[in-house]
C-alpha cells in the first residue's frame, strides 16, 4: 500500500471513495447525456464494480480516479483523476488523465480545475513524464478541457481497442502533456 495521495484546490477535494459515493455515481453512470460518448449507460452493478476499481487502485498506488466532493458542501459531483489504461494502445504504455461529472456540475470549471490539479500531481509528486487524454473524435465538451489543460492534439487519430469496428464512437484522438510543457 502506497502513500495516499488526496489532493485539493480551492473549491474541490479529490480523495480516495467513500460508500456513500455509490448512489450518485451509479445516477450519473446510469445518465444517457453523461454517458453519451461511452459505450453505454452503467447499470448500478456495473457502476459499483468500477467504483470499487477505483478505491482498490488508490489503495495500492496511493493515487488514481479519485472522487470529487465540493468543499463547501461534501457533495459527491463525480471522478477526475490518473489511470493506467488496462487495454493495449498505440501508445502503451501511458497514464491519462480523465474525468467524469454529474450533468448538474457542468460548464462550473470544475473538471478543469480538479484536472490541472490531478496534472500538478503527476509531474510534481509521481514525477511522471508525460500525461496523455484521449476521447471519441466527437466529444468536443471533454477535448476543450484538454485544450484549457494545456494539452497538444496529436495527429494521429486511433480506433479504440475496446469497441467494435463499426462503433459510431470507434475513431478516437489523442492529447498529451509533458511535465517540461
Amino acid at each position: 500500500m502506497s502513500t495516499l495521495i488526496e489532493p485539493e484546490t480551492e473549491r474541490l477535494r479529490l480523495r480516495q471513495w467513500r460508500s456513500e459515493d455509490r448512489a450518485p455515481f451509479a445516477e450519473l453512470n446510469a445518465d444517457p447525456e453523461v454517458m453519451k460518448y461511452f459505450p453505454s449507460t452503467l447499470d448500478r452493478t456495473t457502476s459499483d464494480s468500477m467504483a470499487d476499481r477505483c478505491q482498490s487502485l488508490i489503495a495500492e498506488r496511493g493515487w488514481g480516479l479519485w472522487a470529487v466532493e465540493l468543499k463547501a458542501t461534501g457533495q459527491f459531483i463525480g471522478y477526475v483523476g490518473l489511470h493506467i489504461p488496462a487495454y493495449e494502445l498505440p501508445f502503451s504504455p501511458c497514464v491519462e488523465i480523465g474525468w467524469r461529472l454529474a450533468k448538474d456540475f457542468w460548464g462550473q470549471g470544475y473538471a478543469t480545475e480538479a484536472a490541472k490539479r490531478a496534472l500538478q500531481v503527476s509531474f510534481e509528486q509521481l514525477e511522471l513524464p508525460e500525461i496523455v487524454a484521449f476521447t471519441t473524435i466527437t466529444n468536443q465538451r471533454s477535448r476543450a478541457v484538454m485544450e484549457r489543460l494545456g494539452m497538444i492534439l496529436s495527429p494521429d487519430y486511433f480506433d479504440h481497442p475496446a469497441l467494435a469496428k463499426d462503433h459510431p464512437l470507434l475513431q478516437h484522438c489523442l492529447y498529451r502533456i509533458s511535465a517540461k510543457s
